[in-house]
């Protein structure tokens, strides 16, 4: 058996590090909604800082939130954050993206969330990705897949 010590990391966190390296989407990108709260704009979700509100769809049912960057850009890393401390309910995300080049919209994730009152409240994925060139980034929304109605919400959106 080989063994070796090696020296502890004693530079910046990796929290530290991959916060300096979030994308300034409001100087590269534009954001379409498919509806909005007044009090809760989509601005909010790509602030830095933890204090925000966060977004909230003004109509029940399913949402779709885009982000169109200005030239082809290649991503590493994506952040959804998700809060709902009220409703009990089922949750069902697809995040899809486009190349520059056009053609089909290519499937990133899929999934689903159970949240509750009494127990979940809150939801963060991370997710490493290799996707270059891309266009277009999508995520579609269905809030409640029981009620087939509720309000979308998401507290954060974060692209490296």
């Amino acid at each position: 058996m080989r063994k070796r010590i090696v020296q502890r990391h004693t530079g910046p966190s990796v929290t530290e590090e991959t916060r300096r390296r979030w994308l300034d989407l409001e100087q590269i990108a534009t954001v379409e909604v498919t509806s909005e709260d007044p009090s809760f704009p989509v601005d909010s979700v790509f602030e830095a800082g933890n204090g925000e509100k966060g977004w909230r769809a003004a109509e029940d049912g399913e949402q779709l939130l885009r982000i169109i960057f200005d030239e082809p850009t290649t991503l590493s890393r994506i952040q959804l954050h998700f809060v709902e401390p009220d409703h009990e309910r089922t949750q069902e995300i697809v995040m899809r993206w486009s190349p520059a080049q056009g053609g089909q919209s290519r499937e990133v994730v899929r999934q689903q969330w159970n949240f509750s009152p009494s127990g979940a409240t809150a939801e963060v994925e991370d997710y490493d990705v290799n996707l270059e060139s891309v266009s277009v980034l999508e995520l579609s929304i269905r809030p409640d897949l029981n009620a087939g109605k509720g309000r979308a919400t998401l507290k954060k959106w974060r692209v490296a």
